[in-house]
């Protein structure tokens, strides 16, 4: 007799007791066949093809079957239980072991096994929560919960959304019966939050950012006093509000929102540093507080505010007092810099520039980036500055001809205006890519397209002064673009050009002894 039959509505409703035999017999069945499915599941071998689809279609035909036949006397509420258990277990083997298989010849589980093991873990917490309250297990709804909670995280890397929303709203109306106040295992008290932050997280991923902000405030009466609830709450808060700034969205609504988000991220650690107990839980908070403040600095940049970027950073390096050296990070001084500079106030922004020299630990991209928005706001008359700050850190930090082409060809600029700033940035550019320090970073063939552009923006600008007949400056930047050319046979042709230009530059200054030295160079390599 098929399944379906078996409690068919068109079979003649048997009396009380034989209702009571056939709906036992009907439930054992049910669970025998969930039984052999299990088995077969705890019999796969870890191998990425061996996890088949239908083992989860068909337990979860099952259990539909399963649940359509209420109520469950206590006996059986264990049998699922224990069921469901094996089933997780099942599922934690074959997760590890194919988490230690060696990386060839498949360098990673197939997107049909890791569904079919969700579908199983769902499965899992579904029996689980079929089966309720059972009297011999402690904590029944808070098991279900974290069953539930565990299966939506993985919903959730799978970027399932709608089944990770599912599970948490589950688990969170599971937990909702609750007397939280009465809770006091740590591990327990930790899945109520866990929960609340990771269902937040789906709904911001959905775009539903009103759920998902009510879900952090919900998540301030789950903290217990506890120093790493604290963290993690603040620690949420300063994601998603680094979220809404690398949106790109410069719009007032959305720096007011990430402002919000990462006053709340600031406000929490600093009162779990209060409730904090360990120095380690102390350090941690610390960074978290430090970092807060310092994309509080980045959204009052943007927003044009550089009184509060300089309140904030003054903070940051002060630290917390008490023989604490305060922040050094390497983010401070281009914060710093650039809202001096908002502010009118060049002293004090070269002075942070140059400050950049002696910290070993600023990445390229933030000094390149820092020289390039200095030079802007400071124009002509930061030339010089930008040369001493570049040449500082050749000897200090890594340097690669990628940024010293961009420093050299935002310092340089559009020559053909000519005048006085134009020669100044012009001289300073030739000291600048003159320097044997310099010179090297584009030796090798591995900056070849770097090298050929630092050429051309040299030979370019060379040739514009050349037309306005500056003879004087044009040999010089002629000069220096031989710099940039190596010295295999394909370049000969190109260095014999420069030295013919030069012997017109030279001719053009009616220096005749430069002017035939440069012909015999040309007739060398020609």
């Amino acid at each position: 007799m098929k399944i379906t039959e078996m409690y068919s509505p068109d079979l003649r409703k048997p009396d009380h007791d034989n209702q009571f035999i056939q709906s036992n017999h009907l439930h054992q069945h049910l669970l025998s066949q969930i039984e052999s499915l299990i088995i077969q599941t705890e019999k796969l071998s870890p191998n990425y093809q061996s996890l088949p689809e239908t083992i989860s279609s068909d337990l979860r035909q099952t259990l539909t079957h399963l649940t359509q036949l209420p109520p469950f006397p206590n006996s059986l509420k264990l049998h699922i239980w224990k069921l469901a258990y094996r089933l997780w277990n099942a599922c934690i083997d074959i997760s590890n072991a194919v988490s230690i298989l060696p990386s060839s010849p498949s360098p990673s589980p197939s997107s049909s096994f890791v569904e079919n093991h969700a579908k199983l873990r769902h499965i899992a917490a579904d029996m689980i929560s079929l089966a309720g309250d059972v009297t011999s297990v402690t904590s029944p709804a808070v098991k279900s919960a974290s069953f539930y909670l565990k299966t939506g995280l993985i919903w959730h890397d799978l970027r399932t959304f709608d089944l990770a929303s599912s599970c948490f709203e589950r688990a969170t109306d599971i937990v909702s019966k609750l007397d939280i106040a009465a809770i006091s295992d740590s591990g327990e008290r930790k899945m109520l939050l866990d929960l609340n932050l990771a269902r937040s997280r789906t709904a911001w991923e959905i775009s539903d950012r009103n759920l998902a902000i009510i879900l952090l405030t919900r998540a301030k009466t789950l903290l217990f006093g506890l120093s790493d609830h604290y963290r993690q709450l603040a620690n949420q808060y300063l994601i998603f509000g680094k979220s809404v700034l690398s949106k790109n969205n410069d719009t007032d609504n959305s720096l007011k929102e990430a402002l919000k988000l990462m006053s709340e991220a600031l406000d929490l650690s600093e009162k779990g540093s209060s409730a904090a107990r360990t120095r380690e839980q102390i350090m941690e908070l610390k960074e978290l507080r430090s970092k807060s403040l310092r994309f509080i600095s980045a959204v009052h940049l943007q927003k044009g505010e550089y009184e509060s970027v300089i309140k904030c950073v003054k903070v940051l390096r002060e630290g917390n007092g008490g023989g604490d050296g305060g922040d050094q990070h390497a983010s401070l001084p281009v914060l710093a810099m650039k809202a001096w500079l908002g502010l009118g106030r060049y002293g004090e922004a070269e002075k942070e520039l140059r400050d950049m020299v002696v910290n070993k630990g600023i990445p390229e991209s933030v000094w390149v980036s820092a020289v390039e928005a200095y030079f802007d706001a400071a124009g002509t008359a930061g030339a010089e500055t930008v040369k001493g700050v570049f040449l500082g850190l050749l000897g200090r930090c890594h340097v690669s001809a990628r940024a010293a082409f961009r420093v050299a060809n935002r310092v340089l600029g559009c020559v053909g205006s000519g005048g006085e700033g134009s020669s100044l940035r012009t001289k300073v550019v030739a000291d600048l890519v003159s320097d044997e320090r310099v010179v090297a970073l584009f030796a090798s063939e591995a900056t070849a397209k770097e090298r050929a552009a630092m050429h051309a923006v040299l030979w370019n600008c060379a040739s514009e002064h050349f037309r306005s007949k500056d003879y004087e400056t044009s040999a010089v930047m002629f000069e220096k673009s031989l710099l940039y050319i190596s010295h295999d046979i394909e370049k000969r042709i190109l260095r014999a050009k420069g030295f013919r230009v030069l012997c017109l530059c030279y001719l053009g200054l009616s220096q005749l002894d430069r002017a035939q030295e440069y012909i015999n160079e040309a007739e060398k390599v020609s």
